[in-house]
């Protein structure tokens, strides 16, 4: 173990995880980016986000990183049997199956806390407890629900958010109560179940809109209609037909605004004085700012608004990020190999989890593993011997 490594705050923390799609997985990345040996149990054919095509083709390279892979067939006696031996040694468990399944196999809190009362357990489900616990959830459908897709979307046209919110949050929430468990255990000697959940997750995101409807007694209008509480807070277009962003919330800002771009007249309209001023003058203000835009490129408005510390934002996608020069200086992008489908082998770059600790950012240890890379070593460290483990490949309990 490399001193970098062994230096991490989770270094010598067993993780087993028996996870798929995006959520479980996540909470899973958090911890091995932490330093936590984390062993993902995988069906004998396989992670089936290993192959999924179109939005689903980044999901198993992006939350697998760091992590072993051990393939077993958990409806073999046998495969039970070494995956239940596999989650007793772990100091914690994750899993994000439909509530009962893993009971089935004896892989349920209850039955391995019975044996390692000092095991957190740690459930990625779609509703806590209540009556819509029992409902398949997914990102979307819980987006179109809790008001997510509502408060996204125009009036009369929901829509999702542009990436997987709530299954990453929701796995960020399940590490967040994984390490307070453990925090806890170090106290009492005792592990605990942590539950996180897609819906709960959702609404404590809406949150914020729930709380002005409590507090002002007026709904909370769609962000594409919402009024806004700047004067100037808007994606533009501008020279060539371009996008940027651009905003004043402040009074010195909007002076600020006016002057690098020559607005003498609107810096001392008195109906435009202070913030408030310009959300009410909204209606007749940005279509004067938009016409007055449309002879400026963005290239220039960029370099205007950074020179003079105004916030400003180009449109990008999430492909020009690889050329992000912030991201390749600051070392937020690193490499890893494909495990999988016509580009296994190949190195593409991913990014790294979004914090320092100790003036770096968490390294990639190994890349998102092939499937049962680590079967054989893991077995070893469960006290199978070799002809064990060659009747277990033979019986197709593992893989």
């Amino acid at each position: 173990m490399s001193s970098r490594t062994s230096s991490l705050p989770l270094a010598g923390l067993r993780v087993v995880e028996f996870t798929h799609m995006v959520m479980g997985p996540t909470c899973g990345m958090v911890l091995a980016d932490l330093g936590a040996e984390v062993i993902k149990v995988e069906p004998i054919e396989g992670d089936r986000t290993r192959h999924l095509l179109g939005a689903g083709a980044g999901f198993f390279p992006m939350f697998n990183r760091n992590k072993k892979s051990i393939a077993i067939d958990l409806r073999q006696s046998a495969g039970q049997a070494v995956a239940r031996k596999l989650a007793l040694s772990a100091d914690v468990v994750l899993q994000n199956f439909k509530p009962g399944t893993l009971a089935k196999y004896g892989l349920d809190y209850a039955a391995l806390s019975a044996e390692n009362p000092r095991l957190i357990y740690v459930n990625h489900t779609g509703f806590l407890p209540g009556p819509y616990e029992h409902r398949t959830a997914l990102d979307e459908v819980v987006q179109m629900m809790g008001g997510l897709a509502y408060m996204t979307g125009r009036p009369g046209d929901p829509l999702r958010a542009g990436t997987s919110v709530n299954d990453i949050m929701g796995g960020m929430f399940g590490a967040i109560g994984a390490m307070a468990a453990l925090l806890q255990r170090g106290i009492s000697g005792r592990g605990q179940e942590v539950d996180s959940a897609l819906f709960e997750n959702n609404v404590f995101l809406v949150g914020q809109h729930m709380l002005q409807y409590a507090i002002t007694g007026e709904a909370a209008a769609p962000m594409p209609a919402r009024i806004s509480p700047w004067g100037v807070y808007d994606v533009f277009t501008v020279q060539g037909g371009e996008q940027i962003f651009l905003s004043a919330v402040s009074d010195v800002q909007w002076q600020t605004l006016c002057r690098i771009l020559d607005w003498a007249d609107l810096a001392a309209d008195p109906q435009l004085a202070s913030n408030n001023d310009r959300v009410r003058a909204r209606p007749t203000l940005l279509p004067q700012l938009r016409q007055r835009l449309a002879e400026r490129s963005a290239t220039e408005l960029a370099q205007l608004c950074e020179a003079h510390g105004l916030p400003y934002a180009p449109i990008g996608r999430p492909e020009q990020l690889y050329d992000d020069p912030h991201l390749n200086a600051s070392g937020a992008l690193a490499d890893i190999t494909l495990p999988d489908g016509e580009r296994a082998g190949q190195t593409v770059r991913t990014p790294l989890f979004p914090l320092r600790l100790a003036g770096a950012h968490l390294p990639v240890r190994s890349s998102p593993p092939t499937k049962g890379a680590h079967t054989d070593a893991l077995l070893q460290g469960l006290g199978y011997d070799a002809a064990q483990i060659e009747a277990l490949r033979t019986a197709a309990a593992v893989a």
